[in-house]
């Protein structure tokens, strides 16, 4: 399975997306204002506020009565050309000065009055004064010629290194706090609104893990989940209502054909009866009691979903010399003891009587058929709520124990059985909350326990 394919985390998935479209919207937001800004005028992208003043300071120096001059340098030469209407003052605590271009009269007169401000940025008003006029810049630098004050206007040409500079400033001072905010914010309030929104698909979840073989008509709910999950529920949902059709008919099936089975059986049997004694009416016979026994089992399978409900108290002891009373003709005439070892006071169960009684009685089958034909089939009840049928045949191998108990699982392929009654066992024992296993017996052979809920004594 491909990368793309394996399950994800939506909480995770949903925040990550958040936070990259609102990245891209507050860059595209950022570069539509800055560009709407530049075209109105009001953002003069290609003017550096320092640019003349840095110029100035490393020209700066003073000529021989100690006034101030400007040396030659090749900042001022490229400045002087690029700038075609540039302009400064610069002035000093001694009272000389220095001019160059025409310096606008709102702004000759105001350097005496700002000795004491080490910078300012004069500007214009907004939307009431042209834009298009240059602010000025005033600051106080050290220079050769000492500390002067310069006024200039915002002018000369920005270079690619300082606007790359001040955008990167801009942005870390503008729109990554915004980013981190909105970031966090989104990592935050993302999980608490995809919980919320899935809660009841959670309990939509809850609803399926509790659905259980046995039971019939089970749906999930669709109330207080996300409409985009609405479809999946409602598939499973119609899923669930086919598996229950096809369930009940396979049941009508199994049951209809059972029924049918049942009365050419007994008009075999009787037919068997006429006939004369000797081997092969013996076969026959025992043929046809396979065939009828198949029968019940298959009729069984059916009574499973029909046991009582509420279970009622069951004596386990009373259903253990109930089916050994029934089963030991059958056992003696096939070469069998059959023992019970059982307490003289009741042990109690919660279930159904018949069902157990069906339980015991194919186990005890089991062992009659598939033994040896001599020896001792045990019944053994004992405390909490358990039973135990031990023969002293073969035993079953450790690596088939959990397999026997399959539906039409045969030990070997040309056992006589059918491989339904081990199943049904389970079955019924699973119905009563309790678990069957299969161990070897004392004296070899097997030894299968049904292993029951007590009745806990008030």
């Amino acid at each position: 399975m491909s990368r793309h394919d394996d399950p994800y985390c939506l909480r995770s998935r949903l925040s990550w997306r958040l936070l990259s479209l609102q990245a891209a919207l507050l860059v595209a937001l950022v570069a539509v204002v800055v560009g709407a800004l530049c075209a109105s005028g009001f953002v003069l992208a290609e003017r550096d506020e320092d640019r003349v003043i840095d110029v100035v300071q490393r020209a700066l120096a003073r000529d021989t009565q100690g006034g101030l001059t400007l040396r030659p340098t090749t900042e001022l030469k490229q400045l002087r050309s690029e700038t075609p209407d540039l302009w400064f003052l610069v002035r000093d605590r001694q009272g000389y000065s220095l001019s160059e271009g025409a310096v606008p009269a709102e702004f000759a007169a105001i350097g005496s009055g700002l000795d004491q401000i080490s910078q300012a940025r004069l500007g214009w008003q907004l939307f009431e004064d042209d834009p298009r006029k240059p602010a000025a810049r005033l600051k106080r630098i050290d220079t050769d010629a000492g500390n002067v004050q310069v006024i200039t206007a915002t002018q000369g040409r920005l270079t690619g290194a300082k606007a790359l500079l001040m955008t990167s400033l801009a942005f870390l001072g503008i729109a990554l706090p915004g980013l981190l905010l909105m970031g966090t914010a989104t990592f935050i309030a993302t999980p608490m609104i995809v919980r919320r929104a899935f809660k009841g698909l959670d309990t939509t979840a809850d609803q399926a893990r509790r659905i259980d073989i046995h039971q019939r008509g089970a749906r999930l709910s669709v109330e207080r989940i996300p409409l985009e999950v609405v479809p999946l529920v409602t598939a499973v949902n119609e899923a669930l209502a086919r598996l229950d059709q096809g369930y009940a008919r396979h049941k009508r099936f199994v049951a209809d054909a059972a029924h049918e089975l049942r009365t050419p059986i007994a008009i075999l049997n009787t037919r068997l009866e006429s006939l004369a004694p000797g081997p092969e009416k013996i076969r026959l016979i025992e043929d046809a009691a396979r065939l009828a026994t198949l029968a019940e089992q298959l009729l069984d399978i059916q009574r499973l979903d029909r046991c009582s409900h509420p279970f009622t108290g069951v004596d386990l002891v009373r259903v253990a010399q109930g089916v050994a009373a029934d089963l030991a003709p059958l056992a003696i005439a096939a070469g069998y003891e059959l023992a019970l070892d059982a307490p003289e006071t009741p042990i109690e169960t919660l279930g159904d009587a018949a069902a157990l009684e069906r339980a015991l009685t194919n186990l005890v089958q089991n062992a009659i058929q598939h033994g040896p034909r001599r020896g001792t089939i045990g019944i053994r009840v004992s405390r909490p709520a358990c039973i135990e049928v031990i023969d002293e045949g073969a035993g079953i191998p450790p690596d088939q124990r959990d397999q026997i108990f399959e539906p039409f699982y045969r030990l070997t392929p040309h056992d006589r059985g059918a491989g339904l009654g081990l199943n049904m066992v389970r079955e019924i024992v699973l119905l009563h909350g309790g678990h069957v296993s299969v161990a070897d017996g004392p004296d070899g052979g097997a030894c299968f326990r049904m292993t029951l809920p007590a009745v806990r004594e008030s």
